[in-house]
């Protein structure tokens, strides 16, 4: 029987936001977009400062398909258990709603929320300067902390989830999962880390063997777990885990505790070692051979210390990047952070932001030559049929170009001057 008017009409595509989780949003559908917003703020257990806005609401032909073909478009964009759930951010709130707009199946739009940041961020006492106040760039923010000792950096649990539900479940099936740096289980979520907390929600649906944590005893106690270090392990998705607190253990990576567990226990690593000490970590990660999931600084790929990992294929991206990390007060911080594994990666969405063409056919503003001669390409243009060493910037390494048939020319920065002028360091490379 063929639907009346009012029926077809009746058909709504949202995009909905909670106040107090300003980098998710909720993609769904509805008959009703007053009763579903309702519905939203009146869920048993939130808090009265958690109040759902709607950001983009619009008129649709069919509602089921326009939803279906967005968790397939954004598939690596959603939350692996609460589907409904997209990471969101100014850039991805835009790309949703031009995916929804562009449909077929779109009619009318019937509101957008304005940029208007006074309407979605919370207004707090301010505690802290601001990184232009200091002086500061986010890439000076790690770059800083590796040369003192004063690791405040610690990874939000959906960063985690963002990253390790982009990797095939397969990988994880009757493994031992260690989390080896400071990774504390609390008798809740917010005594608990986001790596431990991710690997315990999941540990029957990931089908892990063991889960291994310890805990690093040192000045600052973000998770307040105590001055003593410790090892928590969890065995079997039924058992609750327990706690060992060796005699004289700190809990550290690099304790011999720790490296023993390292070496003959785990499978895969996962963790957000201290950036002070990345040389030491990654040093003795890579010596494990052990597979890992580890977040370092994002320049890491044009670093002397890393670059013969990359070259070597003993290290390489990971999906995402990771801009913003928590402080001992739970305050957010601006950070230039990336994901960085040794498992191969198939089918890398970002991929698809390298444009090997060739030389001609790159724009000519996309292309220069630098006082050296040395070809500079930019904006993920790679020359194709190029027998020479380029220079590209970091990002193209992040996107995956070494898995594109191109090697690391240098294990050193390289550093292009123009007329004379100091540019943006960048990586030399070369086609296989």
């Amino acid at each position: 029987m063929a639907k009346n008017k009012s029926e077809q009409e009746n058909q709504y595509i949202y995009i909905v936001q909670s106040s107090l989780e300003p980098s998710k949003c909720k993609i769904g559908k509805t008959n009703d977009l007053d009763r579903r917003l309702k519905e939203y703020n009146n869920m048993t257990g939130k808090s009265k400062d958690n109040v759902y806005a709607y950001l983009f609401t619009c008129q649709v032909k069919n509602m089921a398909r326009i939803e279906a073909d967005m968790a397939k478009q954004f598939f690596n964009l959603r939350e692996e258990k609460s589907r409904e759930i997209y990471f969101c951010n100014p850039h991805w709130f835009n790309v949703y709603v031009k995916f929804i707009k562009s449909h077929t199946l779109f009619v009318k739009e019937i509101f957008i929320k304005q940029d208007d940041k006074k309407q979605i961020v919370r207004i707090i006492r301010k505690t802290t300067p601001t990184l232009k106040e200091r002086g500061l760039t986010t890439k000076e923010i790690l770059q800083k902390a590796q040369k003192v000792k004063n690791d405040e950096f610690f990874t939000r649990y959906e960063d985690v989830e963002k990253e390790l539900s982009m990797y095939p479940k397969r990988i994880w099936r009757n493994k031992v999962v260690f989390c080896n740096c400071d990774d504390a289980v609390g008798d809740d979520e917010i005594t608990t880390s986001p790596f431990a907390l991710y690997f315990l929600e999941n540990f029957k649906e990931l089908g892990l063997k063991k889960l291994i944590c310890t805990h690093f005893a040192g000045n600052v106690d973000l998770f307040n777990q105590g001055p003593r270090g410790y090892i928590f392990t969890k065995t079997g998705y039924s058992e609750i885990g327990t706690k060992e607190y060796p005699r004289k253990y700190n809990g550290s990576f690099d304790h011999p505790l720790s490296l023993k567990i390292l070496n003959e226990d785990a499978d895969i690593v996962c963790t957000n070692p201290p950036f002070s000490r990345a040389r030491d970590y990654w040093r003795i990660i890579i010596a494990s051979r052990k597979k890992f999931i580890i977040i370092s600084n994002i320049t890491n790929v044009k670093n002397q210390p890393y670059m013969s990992y990359f070259e070597e294929g003993k290290a390489l991206p990971g999906y995402n990047s990771v801009n913003y990390f928590l402080n001992p007060k739970r305050e957010l911080v601006s950070a230039a952070g990336h994901w960085y594994t040794n498992i191969p990666i198939k089918k890398r969405p970002k991929s698809r932001h390298l444009k090997i063409i060739p030389l001609k056919d790159i724009p000519a503003k996309y292309k220069r030559y630098d006082d050296s001669k040395m070809l500079i390409v930019d904006n993920g243009y790679i020359p194709s049929g190029y027998k020479k060493s380029f220079a590209v910037s970091v990002r193209s390494i992040l996107n995956g170009l070494l898995e594109k048939g191109y090697k690391l020319v240098e294990h050193k920065e390289y550093v292009p001057y123009v007329n004379g002028e100091r540019c943006f360091g960048r990586v030399l490379v070369k086609k296989v």
